[in-house]
């Protein structure tokens, strides 16, 4: 007789199309004059590309010549002292942050909490629901009408940014204050979010104003400043942010480094690592130094915890031991984490599309559907506790008070209870998500907390995780399911009773890793995380293991939540790995028409109607007789926002010839050519010439980046991709195989790796797709079905 183990089919199903939320994604015209159009934080928004590569032209090589050996120290000590101030100020915004949830949310809490005991329960509803309904709704109306950049977590944007997708605003001041007062009010409203994924949003934030290079609005205007106007120095100062920020949550200096390299990073360097480190180091002395000064109770209802947020070291350590017996257990943990995961992923996406749907009917649709989510969560943190039974409070154990009362631990909540009871349900309802992942971690508290309250917190801390993300409001990700996952484990280990030795707290943490490796799907920095938050490296093993399985598994299910959000926003996010239908594609079969190109020496009424006429941000040049002595040859390759920079100038010759290195060097500087921040930027509209000056020329060659980056025709697209993510590149020359025919063929760009343009043009590939490992429908039915049979045959 057959195991039915034997009959398991593992069915290869395509990987899901998903259709993004705008319409306008990633659809392009033979010209492509548009911009492509994403969702950036709560509105469609015009993106485009960065570009990493090294300008190589006659007047930026003769800049670099003359900068002194005192220039290169500047340069080198600025960086360091910028990291120093990234450190600095988000420690201390991170602090305010919490400061302020805790106060705002332990008044709310105080005021429920006395109301209750004098038995005045409608009113205490009231006042609790309508703090919660004004705090989000504070949070959404600055969201929607001041900074709709500012919603969500802000993760999949950075992530975006820092793979090479420039959107507006995502970093601007006003962004970061939105970030910072509307998070704050989220927490506070009981919403289900947390305040980790906008922290590295903030972080990111701070980085990116110190990479503008300065301000003309302002003043400053230093010129050692202008070194960092250009976007290889922006994204590394954005990378150390976001660490810093993750950093700032979790008051865990290494994993904010971790995070920031296994997450958000496409490109990385050594030297990127030890300012990382700098600056997360900066920012825990920043932590601790408040935390100590807090420690008097100067800071109203701010905890006393430290560095460790949720240590698990200090009490019963005999408990934080396991055996060989338990390592099934802990597999059965992570299997289970990777399956609830998967779920999470997949339930998230539908919520989201639903969501958006009503927040695109505009502002009044975004506050609505914010309120009827505050309302609704409201009546379950409120209502659900009704259904829990009152418990005395611990007489021993960690959590027992010597007056034989629990109310003053901010553990535990009276609610309707008599004195010397408690409501576990409402111990962990009625509590910021801190200090319910503080209770459900607690080691020596098996007893405390009854099963079916396990489950029906479960069950709404996954419903609410799943209904909260989508309001238009800065909000998280990362602590809810740290929430959901230590209450899933504690579920666990009360469902497995004697027959497991382990602590529940300690089932709690392998829960949580679980479940963020099944939804996140990050292993290293989320153990590193975990590690520093609980302070006890004897988990290290147990921790590794739950997430290698549960990701493992919940990748054959779906992609990370953060890679489904950015696909659905229409961020065109560049793979580490080419799709196997790319290998069958030369990059000839992709590059689209037609051309536009420039001669070394142009008309300037060509170069004003070209850039009019197409949205295209850099162009070849090409060199003819008689400036080339044959045929037609490739000079190089200048950037549209050079070419606006030569027009405002107005520095243009009566006849087409080439000017010589003295004219260039005595009217232009390489600072008139500096990319600028994300402030306001030139556009061929701000240009007005007279018709005598269109008919003059200007001469190209010197601001021309002569040693761009080439592919030959034939070269594959996979190929191809692995070059242009690699160096971080904006255009990739296709130049032709045979010497007889134009010098270019055409420019790639991020667009052209996209599946949807790729597919688009060659439908006859849709069946070679990249298909990963799935588990489908009809696969599980055969598998349950043969396991019926054998149960009973063996019966």
């Amino acid at each position: 007789m057959s195991s039915p183990l034997e009959d398991v089919t593992v069915g290869m199903e395509e990987e899901e199309e998903q259709r993004p939320l705008n319409r306008a994604l990633l659809h392009r015209s033979a010209t492509n004059n548009t911009s492509q159009v994403a969702m950036v934080g709560s509105n469609p928004c015009p993106i485009e590309s960065l570009d990493y590569e090294m300008i190589e032209n006659e007047l930026f090589d003769q800049n670099w010549r003359t900068r002194s050996k005192g220039d290169q120290v500047r340069y080198v000590v600025l960086k360091w002292a910028f990291c120093f101030a990234i450190g600095i100020l988000t420690g201390i915004v991170g602090f305010v942050i919490n400061l302020a949830v805790e106060n705002v949310a332990g008044f709310k809490h105080q005021a429920v909490s006395a109301l209750m005991d004098s038995t005045s329960y409608w009113t205490a509803f009231w006042v609790f629901a309508g703090g919660n309904l004004a705090l989000l709704l504070l949070a959404s109306s600055i969201t929607a009408f001041v900074s709709p950049a500012a919603g969500g977590s802000g993760i999949p944007e950075v992530k975006a940014y820092l793979n090479g997708v420039d959107a507006p605003n995502i970093f601007s001041l006003r962004t970061l204050a939105v970030k910072v007062v509307g998070n704050i009010a989220a927490v506070s409203s009981s919403l289900h979010v947390g305040k980790a994924g906008p922290m590295v949003h903030t972080g990111a934030c701070i980085a990116a104003i110190f990479g503008q290079g300065g301000s003309r609005k302002y003043g400053l205007t230093c010129r050692w400043l202008r070194y960092f106007k250009n976007d290889r120095d922006r994204r590394d100062l954005v990378t150390i942010g976001a660490g810093a920020g993750v950093a700032a949550a979790f008051r865990a200096p290494v994993g904010g480094v971790l995070f920031a390299l296994e997450s958000l990073c496409s490109w990385w360097r050594s030297a990127l690592i030890w300012r990382s480190f700098f600056t997360t180091a900066v920012v825990a002395v920043v932590l601790r130094l408040f935390i100590e000064l807090c420690g008097s109770g100067r800071c109203g209802m701010f905890g006393r915890g430290g560095l460790i947020m949720y240590d698990v070291s200090t009490v019963f350590d005999d408990l934080m031991t396991y055996h060989l017996k338990d390592i099934p257990i802990v597999i059965l943990i992570g299997v289970t984490g990777a399956l609830l995961g998967g779920l999470y992923n997949f339930l998230m996406m539908k919520v989201l599309r639903v969501y958006n749907a009503i927040n695109e009917r505009g502002g009044a649709h975004k506050l609505l559907l914010a309120a009827t989510v505050s309302i609704v969560t409201s009546c379950c943190v409120f209502g659900l506790p009704w259904l829990a039974p009152c418990r005395p409070c611990p007489t021993t154990g960690p959590l027992s008070s010597p007056d034989g009362t629990c109310h003053a631990l901010n553990r535990f909540r009276r609610f309707h209870c008599p004195a010397g009871n408690y409501n576990d349900l409402a111990s962990l309802f009625l509590n910021i998500n801190d200090d319910a992942i503080r209770n459900l971690y607690s080691t020596g508290t098996n007893d405390v907390y009854h099963p079916a309250s396990m489950v029906i917190f479960f069950v709404a801390s996954y419903a609410l995780g799943v209904l909260s993300y989508g309001v238009v409001a800065p909000s998280g990700l990362f602590v809810p399911i740290i929430l959901t996952g230590a209450t899933y484990g504690r579920l666990v280990a009360m469902l497995l009773g004697g027959r497991s030795g382990l602590d529940h707290g300690l089932v709690a943490i392998l829960g949580s890793a679980s479940f963020l490796g099944g939804t996140l799907r990050m292993t290293v920095s989320v153990c590193v995380i975990i590690l520093e938050l609980t302070n006890n490296l004897l988990l290290l093993p147990l921790v590794m293991l739950v997430l290698l399985i549960s990701k493992t598994v919940a990748d054959s299910f779906n992609a990370s939540i953060y890679d489904l959000i950015l696909r659905l926003k229409g961020l065109p996010h560049l793979d580490g790995h080419a799709e196997p239908y790319m290998r069958q594609l030369t990059v000839s079969d992709v590059v689209v028409g037609p051309l536009r190109s420039f001669g070394g020496v142009e008309k300037v009424g060509n170069v004003v109607h070209t850039l009019r006429t197409t949205g295209h941000h850099a162009f070849p040049v090409v060199d003819e007789p008689p400036f080339s002595p044959g045929p037609p040859v490739l000079y190089g390759l200048v950037l549209r926002a050079h070419l606006l920079v030569l027009l405002k100038k107005r520095e243009f010759l009566a006849a087409p010839q080439r000017c010589h290195k003295e004219y260039v060097a005595g009217r232009f500087q390489a600072e008139d050519f500096d990319k600028r921040g994300s402030g306001k930027q030139d556009t061929i509209a701000d240009v007005v010439l007279s018709p005598e000056e269109m008919e003059m020329y200007v001469d190209l060659h010197p601001f021309t980046n002569t040693s761009p980056y080439t592919v030959v025709e034939t070269m594959s697209l996979a190929k191809a991709l692995v070059l242009f993510r690699e160096v971080g590149l904006r255009h990739l020359l296709v130049v032709p195989k045979a010497c007889d025919r134009s010098p270019v063929v055409g420019i790639l760009t991020r667009h052209d790796f996209m599946p949807e343009h790729i597919l688009g043009l060659h439908p006859v590939l849709l069946k070679s797709r990249w298909k990963r490992l799935r588990w489908q429908r009809g696969a599980v039915a055969k598998y349950f079905r043969s396991l019926v049979e054998w149960v009973a045959n063996s019966g």
